[in-house]
């Protein structure tokens, strides 16, 4: 297998039965565990208004994970710029690289990371800071970068500090913006993998090399549950799929124990929409896995795999991380 780098996305899921304390609790468990291992990185992805998800505030989330962990890396997967002033989210950033030097990475993205209302609460009801993400991309640099003592306002902390910024999407959108600027890439394939082999191919080809990065950087987020057999593999998985027609059919439930099949099994309306949007899921034992994630890397020209990781019980979870790195050393 090609060599690659292996990390981690997270959004403090709930599960049935538990409450936000108990998954933030699970977040920090993972992260100590995929450390470990030997994991890159973790990051933590900005949703509002879902009450079966913990990680609204990710900055917070990512200066707790960092506080509870010794040397991954530990990062937003992502922040999403227009909710934000680029200034207030350069001062955040930059107080996390102030208490843990060298861990933190800053991944930005430009949804709302919510329905079309809370983000009108989030922005003040201007919604038309989308289209000002890449002058905040910008403008978030700067503030980084900066060192004149005559410019008005400045980042503190923040200002001269090297913290990594990556672009995130689902999109040709974001892989056009990232190619131009330089930055390394993440596409969510784990629940938009429609577009990822144009993504893939638009950010290598419009590439152009910076400061911060001389050559393409391609990380692709993917669904991964791994187990001891592929049977148990796809019996775990259905905690996924279920979640995933919940947010389909738009009745969003806490993550709940697997079940013997799908619960809209039958249904093909539903079924289609699920297969459609885990397209980029692999279930299996560690041989399995071997295979299928290799195929995979070599076909979209992968840097480093981002797992996502929708297993109930937290003990399978913890066996699926060790499970995935070991099929990826192989």
């Amino acid at each position: 297998m090609k060599k690659i780098k292996l990390s981690a996305l997270d959004l403090a899921t709930v599960c049935k039965g538990q409450n936000a304390q108990q998954a933030i609790a699970r977040s920090v468990e993972a992260a100590q565990y995929i450390e470990k291992l030997g994991y890159e990185r973790i990051w933590f992805a900005e949703h509002h208004n879902m009450e079966h998800i913990a990680s609204s505030a990710t900055a917070v989330l990512v200066g707790h994970v960092a506080g509870k962990t010794n040397h991954i890396r530990i990062g937003s997967g992502g922040i999403m710029l227009p909710n934000h002033s680029p200034l207030v989210i350069a001062e955040q950033f930059g107080t996390l690289e102030t208490l843990y030097p060298g861990r933190i990475d800053l991944g930005l993205g430009r949804a709302p990371g919510t329905d079309q209302v809370t983000a009108m609460a989030l922005r003040r009801n201007n919604l038309n800071t989308a289209f000002y993400f890449k002058d905040d991309v910008l403008a978030l640099q700067e503030y980084f970068k900066n060192d004149d003592p005559s410019e008005k306002v400045r980042a503190f902390p923040g200002e001269g500090l090297d913290i990594p910024i990556y672009i995130l999407g689902s999109s040709t959108d974001s892989a056009h913006l990232a190619a131009e600027l330089g930055l390394p890439y993440a596409f969510a394939a784990h629940f938009a993998p429609a577009m990822l082999a144009q993504a893939s191919e638009i950010y290598r080809r419009e590439f152009k090399p910076s400061e911060h990065l001389k050559e393409p950087y391609f990380i692709a987020c993917v669904n991964i549950i791994g187990a001891e057999t592929t049977q148990e593999a796809d019996f775990l998985s259905t905690s996924l799929l279920n979640m995933f027609a919940g947010i389909i059919t738009n009745h969003r439930h806490p993550l709940s124990p697997p079940t013997e099949q799908a619960i809209y099994h039958g249904i093909p309306e539903i079924e289609k929409a699920v297969y459609s949007m885990t397209a980029c899921t692999f279930t299996g034992d560690q041989e399995t896995l071997t295979q299928d994630i290799d195929d995979f890397v070599n076909r979209y020209h992968v840097d480093e795999i981002m797992t996502t990781n929708y297993i109930y019980d937290n003990q399978k979870r913890l066996e699926s991380f060790r499970i995935i790195k070991e099929a990826l050393v192989q």
